[in-house]
């Protein structure tokens, strides 16, 4: 059967917030993991509400057989300052206001090694394969389709971060086209130095 892409929906949760989730578990544990709530928790009930980068509306899922096999996002650097205040909402409403802020903080620093992307930018994240299908091609798919909405939406640089730790995912990269700009060096417990890679559209 033909893999085939098209946007995520509510329904969805339960297969592709795993999926997002494994773009960068130790990232999203280092924010959002706390007594009573696992990162995964967060991103499934961010996920269903809808809002910001974490919504369902934002993502793309690629289906195979009838189950979601791949999950990723692109969106456009204006809308950093939505996606923040949206972000905010979200766990306040999952956290409560006194757990929210140490979750809030470490987003805060989070961001200084995974930083916001530039307004004219199309920024590619959350970009997962399912694990017993990775190496097949799909992850070259999923960023090939994500480019071609952010060509057809008139961007002309498109953007990502990468892991230090993750050769495999930077060379997929690499292969289509992107090229590291910066490295980032991480002082964060647990998280390793990020790339920022671009690539024209």
């Amino acid at each position: 059967m033909p893999l085939k892409f098209r946007p995520a929906e509510p329904r969805d949760a339960e297969q592709a917030v795993p999926l997002i989730y494994s773009s960068g578990p130790a990232a999203f544990d280092y924010v959002f993991r706390r007594a009573g709530l696992s990162a995964e928790g967060f991103l499934h009930a961010a996920f269903i509400d809808g809002g910001g980068m974490f919504g369902y509306p934002r993502h793309w899922v690629g289906e195979l057989g009838g189950k979601v096999v791949a999950a990723g996002t692109g969106y456009s650097g204006e809308l950093n300052l939505r996606n923040t205040l949206t972000a905010s909402r979200q766990i306040l409403l999952c956290y409560g206001p006194v757990s929210a802020v140490p979750v809030m903080l470490n987003g805060l620093r989070l961001e200084k090694l995974i930083q916001p992307p530039p307004k004219k930018t199309f920024y590619l994240a959350h970009l997962g394969v399912a694990e017993g299908m990775r190496g097949e091609g799909i992850g070259t798919r999923l960023v090939e389709h994500l480019l071609k909405l952010g060509r057809s939406a008139g961007f002309r640089i498109a953007a990502l971060d990468v892991s230090a730790k993750n050769p495999q995912a930077q060379a997929l990269y690499e292969r289509l086209g992107f090229s590291v700009v910066e490295e980032r060096i991480s002082t964060l417990p647990g998280i390793a130095n990020h790339r920022y890679m671009t690539r024209p559209l």
